[in-house]
């Protein structure tokens, strides 16, 4: 009975980006619908670019800017993945603004995307975001559907 009079904690994190949020099980890859890669949830990258949704510091960059690891002040560490092939281009159509060590703030920009690139390579912008420190705790998402990058209380991180 207490569990549905209390709501989860949103957890301090942003939407990286624009576009449609679904449950990380409904990713159309394995490594990442079977967690085989860890837990999260995964945005449909619509438009725009990729920001940091966390205050902390850059652990991170992958080479081809398809991923980028990050290290919250409240401890979580969470892997923003664009898209599913996005690594086969070699960082073609991905533009990085930061490096590893680096001091973030939410709503910083970390990859600049670009779209039309995207859309003649026929690539899906479907983005896993993972909480790669999880130790047992759960993700629990507070929204579904349309997300505005940079909007708040999406995710709550509980035990």
């Amino acid at each position: 009975m207490l569990k549905k009079l209390f709501k989860p904690k949103p957890t301090s994190f942003v939407a990286p980006m624009t576009g449609e949020l679904i449950p990380i099980t409904e990713v159309k890859d394995p490594v990442f619908s079977e967690k085989a890669a860890g837990d999260g949830f995964a945005i449909i990258l619509e438009e725009g670019n990729v920001y940091s949704p966390v205050d902390g510091e850059v652990l991170i960059v992958f080479p081809t800017k398809h991923a980028i690891g990050l290290k919250s002040d409240d401890r979580n560490q969470y892997l923003v993945h664009i898209g599913l092939n996005t690594v086969e281009h070699g960082g073609k159509g991905l533009t990085s603004h930061v490096e590893v060590g680096m001091r973030v703030s939410k709503g910083d920009l970390l990859v600049e995307v670009d779209h039309d690139y995207f859309k003649q390579e026929n690539v899906d912008l479907t983005s896993p975001i993972l909480i790669t420190n999880l130790n047992g705790r759960k993700v629990n998402l507070l929204k579904q559907g349309k997300v505005t990058a940079k909007e708040a209380d999406i995710l709550a991180i509980t035990v």
